[in-house]
């Protein structure tokens, strides 16, 4: 028998999705301790490896769990091919985002809990992350900016998803067996949720992380990638101000270490020299990068 955080590390999904998928679509039924903590057997691994599969090929969250289910009562356990399912509301669907902000402006921690738990069991991390996190996230900014919420507000939304990145990261961490790659933010830099969440993409695709996190000098990465013989180095430059430090690293790193490639990401990653540019979509950016490391 596994405790969650077990059979989050052993399925690759994170906690608080496997709460969702067994409150919302009934995929498991967890016995429980004395003390009321859940405890999964071998079955259930499976049922959440099978769903965790469908989603990741397209399937929705509802209808993969329907798909295991079925399976499971007809005997039959093998994961089928994924079909076109119905697809995640598009983009211009903002009613998720509204009350992510709402809650934010309530300070209602269980509230904006709920809101992430909602779409992180949706889809993929990566078709939650680039279709709707990270433009919820512009629009948390937005609002704080325009006085609709509070800094404090700000932050509440922004550690609630740290902690999801934090747990989806360590849930992947079986899956680190490829190239290692340092990953965080130049000296000053502080906004670090874009890059977390690359992190923990990275690490989905099978690469071996070593994720920094903000603020970091150059003489520290550069450490680093020493002692971790890294064969990449990733940093992301999210506002304009960033761009003294980040070239900064950059130059810091082709001295110190002139056969390790440079990555580059965020808002302002064109106006980077001596680094290769990931792009803005994050999924497709780690699948990229382990491509490009493989």
């Amino acid at each position: 028998m596994y405790t969650i955080k077990r059979a989050a590390e052993l399925t690759g999904v994170p906690a608080a999705t496997l709460r969702a998928w067994e409150r919302r679509y009934d995929l498991v039924e967890p016995s429980r301790t004395d003390a009321g903590y859940r405890l999964y057997d071998e079955d259930s691994l499976d049922r959440i490896r099978d769903m965790a599969a469908l989603v990741a090929d397209g399937w929705s969250a509802s209808t993969a769990a329907a798909e295991v289910n079925r399976q499971r009562e007809v005997g039959d356990t093998t994961v089928r091919e994924a079909t076109p399912s119905p697809p995640p509301p598009p983009p211009g669907d903002r009613a998720p985002t509204t009350r992510l902000v709402e809650a934010a402006a309530e300070m209602d921690p269980a509230a904006v809990a709920a809101v992430l738990d909602e779409r992180f069991a949706l889809t993929s991390f990566e078709s939650v992350v680039d279709d709707w996190l990270m433009p919820a996230l512009e629009e948390v900014g937005r609002a704080w900016a325009d006085g609709r919420i509070s800094v404090a507000g700000e932050h509440l939304v922004a550690h609630a998803v740290l902690r999801r990145l934090a747990s989806a990261y360590d849930a992947a961490a079986s899956h680190a067996v490829g190239p290692t790659v340092v990953i965080g933010l130049p000296a000053g830099v502080h906004h670090e949720l874009g890059i977390f969440a690359f992190a923990v993409a990275a690490r989905r695709r099978g690469l071996t992380t070593i994720y920094l996190g903000p603020d970091l000098p150059s003489s520290a990465w550069s450490a680093t990638v020493g002692i971790h013989r890294a064969r990449c180095a990733v940093l992301s430059v999210p506002d304009r101000e960033d761009l003294p430090a980040a070239r900064e690293l950059v130059a810091t790193l082709r001295s110190s270490h002139e056969d390790v490639a440079l990555f580059v990401g965020g808002r302002y990653q064109d106006a980077v020299d001596e680094a290769s540019r990931l792009g803005h979509a994050i999924g497709p950016a780690a699948a990229e990068l382990a491509a490009t490391l493989s």
